[in-house]
């Protein structure tokens, strides 16, 4: 879902940039009032752990694949604005070290990928933890799916802006492909949780503090 470069117009890519960079901005600003010397180690940890997910692809059908974005998963684990602080670096890193999309399609692709996924992902998520383990499994699981359907369809949206393809062409072809892969997100998101939770109890993070996973 990385959009490559060449792919977007200036109209387009130059305030999806500055909007990223206010958000990640402000993430930065929230996670650094409250990050503390437990939390830092989790939050590299957890970048890494993404980084290397995202390069496994599955396949879905038709010759398309997908593979984990994250989001989900890293917001319930570190909290939102830490989660987006992780996406953020890991969608540069990619970019940078894989051309794994365009620098100027930098700012579209970290919200597509990461500030939208958290942003979605954070008040579900939230809801959830106040009904326990089932409740964080379930909205975890549909954060990602939700996370993984929204951003195809800005990016959509964004490529038909920008004149690469017409919307109602690109727009179903997203969304119906996007929508196996969420379930995908989905599923593996808890399962990383679960696994995450049972190596360690005490990595969930919220608002920077080191808490029980599944904790409110």
């Amino acid at each position: 879902m990385h959009i490559p470069p060449g792919f977007l117009k200036p109209s387009i890519w130059l305030p999806m940039g500055a909007f990223s960079a206010a958000c990640v901005g402000y993430a930065m600003k929230k996670t650094g009032h409250g990050i503390d010397e437990r939390s830092t180690p989790v939050m590299g940890v957890m970048a890494a752990f993404i980084f290397a997910a995202q390069m496994i692809n599955f396949p879905v059908f038709g010759g398309t694949s997908g593979h984990l974005i994250g989001a989900s998963l890293a917001v319930a684990v570190l909290g939102m604005w830490p989660a987006m602080v992780v996406m953020t670096a890991v969608v540069i890193m990619q970019a940078l070290l894989f051309q794994d999309g365009g620098l100027e399609a930098l700012g579209a692709n970290v919200f597509n990928l990461g500030i939208l996924g958290c942003i979605v992902s954070g008040p579900l998520i939230a809801f959830g933890k106040r009904f326990g383990k089932m409740g964080t499994y379930i909205s975890l699981a549909f954060a990602g799916w939700l996370s993984v359907v929204l951003a195809s369809f800005f990016c959509a949206v964004e490529l038909a802006l920008s004149g690469t393809s017409p919307l109602q062409v690109v727009l179903p072809a997203m969304l119906i492909i996007h929508a196996v892969i969420g379930a995908f997100e989905g599923v593996i998101g808890v399962i990383a949780f679960r696994f995450i939770c049972a190596v360690n109890p005490g990595i969930s993070m919220t608002n920077g503090e080191v808490k029980s996973c599944g904790a409110s």
